[in-house]
């Protein structure tokens, strides 16, 4: 069997694990000590490519429940700009419209500029509108009132994801792609090995798993994150025809009407190339990669047995959500009750008009011992490895944030010697020190 040895080894080529490879290889004395796998033969193949490409203002997330979400995402907007413009890649500046259909939306909408103010935004970046003004503003939209956040994007996460693969490859460390993680042992004390579906066996010093849908079960293999589990959402969406392409200027949010749970309400997105979609709705799955039905049914028996022995089952007790998935069950069977959800706040579409889905993506959730959804992102640290749990949106806005940070933390371990010169945008200390909440 064939070995690579490194100082430092990244699980996971999604936007997070090369943003992460990015800052540590940039300040790196040595960047061929750093390793990345990716079990893909290509990177961002899932959740990093398929997300609607928003950069997302912090307005939406508590800074108490949801606090290093918020911090991320608000250094991200800055931080993605300036990405964009080195590499020369589009970054539509086009804001966002909240709207809210009812008085209960309206109180939502005030506890949502409470949280944006809190978290960072200015009264110029975030303004609460009557239904007069949104009309003014996008006169096809109806609502009670809304939120106009000028302090949101639109990207293609996918063309970062390469970039930032181009610049890893520049500084020099190793990219290992079509290589999934099997197994992790004790190479030594303090350090590991693990074997890869292709007979490779990689030894380092210090394990980052940022595996996305893997990212569990890779933590639970090294004995991290007992009692936790995670559950699986797909989210799906329709194309819109050409002849709404113009229907708005901006995308169109709606108030959650239960943002306890992770579903979002089918939202109308404009992209950064101004094609339209609706969606996505929530469709609970088996697998983090079951975006077809033999992919699902292949997942099926090991999650329902997986569960039944953590504090998932106890969700499945829980009427309201049992309501929730019911619907959305539906609305993946139906074209028309998805974008009927739409219609409340644009009601000139037709669900007719729609023949093309879109590009469906899948959501992992961690759900704790109790039975509750965890609302943040849970980071875990153990012998000499660090572990990236539940990280969801807006988690593309905030990789490049989240990354420096968790550079940073291996940095002033000691773990790999640092140049003089960083050769990132960013020095990592700098960003981290902004990171911290």
């Amino acid at each position: 069997m064939s070995h690579v040895d490194c100082k430092v080894a990244i699980i996971g080529g999604g936007v997070l694990g090369m943003s992460i490879a990015y800052f540590l290889s940039a300040h790196a004395k040595s960047p061929e000590s750093i390793a990345l796998l990716e079990q893909e033969k290509n990177i961002a193949q899932h959740s990093s490519s398929r997300n609607t490409g928003k950069v997302h203002a912090p307005f939406l997330y508590d800074p108490t429940r949801k606090k290093t979400f918020a911090k991320a995402a608000a250094l991200g907007y800055e931080m993605w700009q300036k990405y964009s413009s080195h590499k020369r890649m589009p970054f539509k500046h086009d804001g966002v419209l909240e709207v809210a259909l009812n008085d209960e939306g309206i109180d939502r909408l005030y506890k949502y500029m409470e949280w944006g103010l809190e978290n960072g935004l200015t009264k110029n970046e975030l303004q609460l509108l009557g239904k007069n003004e949104v009309a003014r503003m996008e006169p096809n939209v109806r609502c009670a009132s809304a939120i106009y956040c000028s302090k949101d994007a639109s990207v293609n996460y996918g063309a970062f994801t390469i970039g930032l693969l181009e610049d890893i490859r520049w500084f020099g460390s190793k990219l290992l792609l079509g290589h999934k993680v099997e197994r992790i042992s004790s190479y030594r004390q303090g350090a590991y090995s693990m074997t890869t579906n292709q007979g490779k066996e990689v030894r380092a010093e210090y394990l980052v798993n940022v595996a996305g849908g893997n990212s569990m079960d890779v933590a639970q293999m090294m004995g991290v994150a007992q009692g936790y589990t995670d559950m699986h959402f797909r989210g799906e969406y329709w194309q819109a025809p050409p002849q709404y392409h113009n229907l708005t200027k901006l995308s169109i949010y709606s108030v959650p009407k239960h943002p306890e749970y992770p579903f979002l309400d089918p939202h109308w997105i404009v992209r950064a190339d101004n094609t339209c979609e609706v969606g996505p709705n929530a469709m609970p799955v088996f697998g983090p990669y079951a975006y077809g039905w033999r992919r699902n049914l292949a997942d099926m028996l090991p999650k329902i047995l997986e569960s039944s022995q953590t504090g998932a089952r106890k969700i499945f007790f829980d009427r309201q959500f049992l309501s929730l998935v019911s619907t959305e069950l539906k609305s993946s069977l139906s074209k028309t009750m998805m974008i009927n959800r739409v219609r409340e706040f644009l009601p000139q579409l037709r669900p007719s008009a729609f023949t093309r889905r879109g590009t469906a993506g899948i959501r992992s959730s961690v759900i704790d011992k109790t039975g509750r959804f965890v609302p943040d992102t849970l980071i875990l640290e153990r012998d000499s490895s660090l572990h990236v749990l539940n990280y969801n949106s807006p988690g593309a806005t905030g990789a490049l944030p989240m990354a420096a940070n968790i550079a940073n933390k291996i940095i002033r371990a000691g773990i790999l010697q640092t140049s003089d010169k960083a050769r990132s945008l960013w020095d990592a200390t700098v960003i981290a020190d902004r990171m911290k909440v």
